[in-house]
């Protein structure tokens, strides 16, 4: 049988019309029937291509020139943005943001979870999509015998050293960024060099507590010591009064991962401070914590509301992090277990517990899979469990112990749609109802959404 030839070549120019978009982000059009994946195409476009990649099945392109351009295009206000690749769709209007958002939503429930009739809400967004970051993690490198700071550009290690601001961050973020650089230059401070495994400063990491304005400032650097470190931190501490905390970590290895192993405060306090609805957080330097409280907020509420807890309900948070979500729930509930793998992350959450004189919960390190059964064993039998996995979804052996713990309900809490599509068809298999998925836009400016989804356990006959 003759191989069906695509009808484009590669490095051809083309002529594309764009039906839709990806989960990705990308303009979706078709030449005879064979898609091509554009960056930066919107629906409605007509626009110049050219072909940069060709498979059997569908190809990739490259946008040269917009001849008709949607009304939902956007000038993004990064200047940086075609470079970064950290924010993907600062080139759409907001409102279509939200809308390919739920329609990512819909998809996966249709395509993965086989559940199209289960009510999929439109997206929770923000009144403001910018500056919601609170936390910054900035490479430092040199050129031209200068200190230069900025996000990698896209699939590359290279700096980006024209990067004026980042406009998803806070600003006080952007501030310390720009004054550590400042001032370490003058010390005559050296930027690390990745390819020799040589230099000082490896990153800047910075932290604000949103509703408390306390900031920490990360230094990583690769050596012991930290030169002109009086001088470093007197200067920060005049130009910055609400820094409340400066950290010294150590990352002496060959990696990409940020923080090392070890870290000292070296002014100031070990936490900061922040808070979400009404329950206060310490957050170190190696704190998991929410980039984003004000939709943490919208996020949490609504999984509050789907738990549809009373006072004499036991629930288990799996997957529980630092306590965000446990301590919300605690509040309704008798009594909450929950149950993380990161040692660290359950000392943080026992105490933020003691932080906001809450006491109806109970802290373990472990796999949920494994603590779950035992838990069973125990006699444990919970009326609701809240899981909140990581993108990969949720192990097999633990959907099954959930299974047969049988809540009453289930609140499942996503930020990877696909694998939560996944997942609630094996828990549907397992006995349990679908009834409302509840989409919250945590990340405006790049192509991520959560999720919230509440079961039911089907009563039989």
């Amino acid at each position: 049988m003759k191989k069906q030839q695509a009808p484009v070549k590669k490095n051809e120019t083309v002529t594309l019309t764009f039906e839709d978009l990806t989960h990705e982000g990308n303009g979706v059009g078709k030449i005879n029937g064979y898609p091509l994946f554009v960056p930066y195409g919107l629906p409605g476009e007509e626009a110049i291509v050219k072909v940069i990649k060709v498979n059997k099945n569908f190809g990739y392109g490259k946008l040269l020139e917009v001849k008709k351009k949607s009304k939902d295009r956007v000038e993004p206000p990064c200047n940086v943005f075609y470079k970064c690749g950290g924010c993907q769709i600062q080139h759409m209007s907001y409102d279509l943001q939200l809308q390919m958002k739920h329609n990512q939503v819909r998809n996966v429930m249709k395509k993965i979870a086989h559940l199209e009739h289960v009510p999929v809400h439109p997206v929770l967004g923000m009144k403001d999509p910018w500056r919601y970051r609170n936390k910054v993690q900035i490479p430092v490198g040199e050129k031209d015998g200068e200190l230069i700071t900025g996000f990698y550009r896209m699939r590359s290690h290279d700096i980006i050293d024209d990067m004026e601001t980042c406009v998803v961050q806070d600003e006080l973020n952007d501030r310390a960024v720009h004054a550590v650089r400042r001032i370490a230059n003058r010390l005559g401070i050296e930027a690390y060099d990745e390819e020799n495994h040589r230099g000082v400063l490896r990153h800047i990491m910075v932290r604000t507590g949103q509703e408390t304005g306390d900031t920490m400032i990360v230094l990583v650097t690769r050596t012991e010591h930290l030169p002109h470190e009086e001088e470093l931190v007197r200067e920060l501490t005049e130009t910055f009064p609400h820094v409340k905390s400066i950290v010294h970590n150590i990352n002496d290895r060959r990696t990409n991962v940020i923080l090392g192993r070890k870290s000292k405060v070296i002014w100031g306090e070990e936490h900061i401070y922040d808070t979400i609805g009404d329950i206060r957080f310490a957050i170190s330097a190696h704190s998991f914590y929410q980039v984003n409280p004000p939709q943490t907020k919208v996020l949490y509420e609504k999984a509050l509301e789907f738990a549809n807890i009373d006072k004499d309900d036991v629930v288990i948070d799996a997957y529980c992090g630092i306590g965000t979500i446990s301590l919300f729930l605690a509040r309704k509930a008798k009594k909450v277990y929950g149950v993380e793998v990161v040692p660290e992350a359950i000392r943080d959450a026992k105490n933020n517990a003691a932080l906001n004189g809450i006491e109806n919960v109970e802290f373990v390190v472990g796999e949920a899979e494994k603590v779950m059964p035992e838990w069973k064993e125990q006699g444990l039998d919970p009326d609701v469990i809240v899981v909140d996995p990581p993108r990969k979804g949720c192990d097999p052996a633990f959907l099954q112990a959930m299974i047969e713990m049988e809540p009453k309900r289930i609140v499942y809490v996503s930020c990877n749609p696909s694998t939560m599509a996944r997942d609630l068809r094996i828990l549907e298999d397992g006995g349990y109802e679908t009834k409302e998925v509840q989409p919250v836009d945590m990340f405006p400016q790049s192509m991520h959404v959560e999720a919230v989804v509440k079961l039911e356990l089907q009563v039989s006959n």
